[in-house]
């Protein structure tokens, strides 16, 4: 088909009517939406790598604490373990039973000796009569000096326990004579004076 006018010119004119301005704006907008979008996409997704590579790192140091500890496990020692452990136990509970029944034993025992004590105190350092008696009795120098006294003579004893002083008391003439014994005069000498004396 031929045309009546130059085809550049017919283009040139077409051209001339059309309005691109506007839409070449919006086309710009366009892109920069594009890109900010793109980078903000681009951002995400670097946030999300790092993520997946924290997760991965405790992934695989949860993993090898796992099989370390699967691995170091062992049933048979721990079952001998919790036997020990359990044996122990009973040991220890059957230690502080015989504790508690020896602390009870102990302490009637104290009660007892409490007693005893108090009994003790009551009849003072000579004892009871019965006792007194049956010590007289057996002891001779109790007995000489249970004599001695019956005739008016006390013998009194020093700070070591020797007798080497005696009182000589006769009633009927009202005299007291105090006696050093010295173990240089004899028994016999000792014999006389006193009887002279009473």
């Amino acid at each position: 088909m031929l045309l009546d006018e130059d085809p550049a010119t017919l283009i040139h004119h077409t051209i001339g009517n059309f309005n691109i301005h506007p839409d070449k704006v919006a086309i710009g907008r366009i892109n920069e939406s594009l890109s900010t979008l793109q980078q903000a996409r681009d951002l995400r997704i670097r946030e999300a790598e790092n993520a997946l590579r924290k997760l991965s790192r405790n992934l695989q140091t949860l993993a090898s604490q796992h099989s370390e500890t699967v691995s170091s496990h062992n049933s048979t020692d721990h079952a001998s373990q919790i036997v020990e452990l359990d044996t122990q136990k009973f040991r220890v509970a059957k230690a502080a039973s015989d504790l508690e029944i020896e602390g009870e034993r102990l302490e009637q025992e104290l009660e007892g000796l409490k007693g005893r004590l108090q009994q003790l105190l009551r009849q003072g350092v000579e004892g009871d009569d019965a006792t007194r008696a049956k010590r007289e009795l057996d002891d001779p120098t109790i007995l000489k000096l249970k004599v001695y006294r019956s005739l008016g003579i006390d013998a009194d004893p020093d700070s070591t326990g020797a007798y080497n002083k005696a009182t000589i008391r006769n009633t009927h003439k009202g005299d007291v004579h105090v006696v050093n014994i010295d173990p240089k005069f004899s028994r016999f000498f000792y014999a006389n004076y006193f009887w002279q004396t009473l």
